[in-house]
């Protein structure tokens, strides 16, 4: 099965698909993990992609779409995948569509993560990352052990640039201009899904398995 999560920054989505990839035993592929693994290296693309999503930016389309099609084309995602970050815009949706037809395939299905605006803001900026090893955690909903110290690895927790309260507006409203097109995009080839982020997290997870019939 071919998936995509759609939603706001910080609507849960990468939660989500995370759980329906063991779920259904098929790769998660994040285009924010790929970035981050970029930006951590010092490679050329994550010095691009790192000034973009510093400033609340989306990455510019020629720095994603080939990226993303050498990583569905590798041998793990021969029964599928799930794409979470990837296609933000309706120019990467159309180079995605390209790819798979090219292929004999197609997405199966578009799952909608619905959330207000006013509960992300105060979602992510109760987020943590630890600069060590990633770990994410929340201060409210998943919160560390010991506070501002990661239970994996002891390195320090920090608020993310782009997850501070200013640059999320700016992520919000970049999305509701270049991605929630996409909503339509998918309604209109008749695979998009909606479910209710505001719920639990296993609700959420659960409604989105009666969704694609799982």
């Amino acid at each position: 099965m071919k998936l995509i999560m759609l939603g706001a920054p910080g609507a849960g989505k990468g939660t989500q698909a995370a759980r329906v990839a063991v779920e259904l035993q098929i790769p998660h592929i994040s285009t924010g993990d790929i970035f981050r693994a970029n930006i951590k290296n010092g490679t050329e693309l994550g010095k691009k992609a790192k000034a973009f999503m510093d400033a609340g930016k989306l990455v510019p389309d020629e720095l994603t779409c080939d990226l993303v099609a050498d990583r569905i084309a590798k041998d793990d995602c021969a029964n599928g995948f799930i794409l979470d970050g990837f296609p933000r815009t309706i120019p990467q949706a159309e180079a995605l569509d390209k790819v798979l037809v090219s292929r004999g395939e197609k997405v199966d299905y578009a799952v909608n993560i619905d959330v207000p605006d006013e509960a992300i803001i105060s979602r992510m900026s109760g987020r943590r990352a630890c600069v060590t090893c990633g770990a994410t955690y929340h201060i409210q909903f998943n919160p560390p052990k010991k506070e501002g110290i990661c239970d994996n690895c002891g390195g320090e927790l920090i608020l993310r640039e782009d997850d501070k309260p200013e640059t999320v507006k700016t992520r919000l409203n970049v999305y509701h201009e270049q991605t929630q097109p996409l909503i339509d995009f998918y309604q209109a080839k008749g695979v998009l899904v909606t479910v209710d982020g505001t719920q639990a997290l296993d609700d959420v997870f659960k409604a989105v398995l009666a969704k694609i019939g799982k």
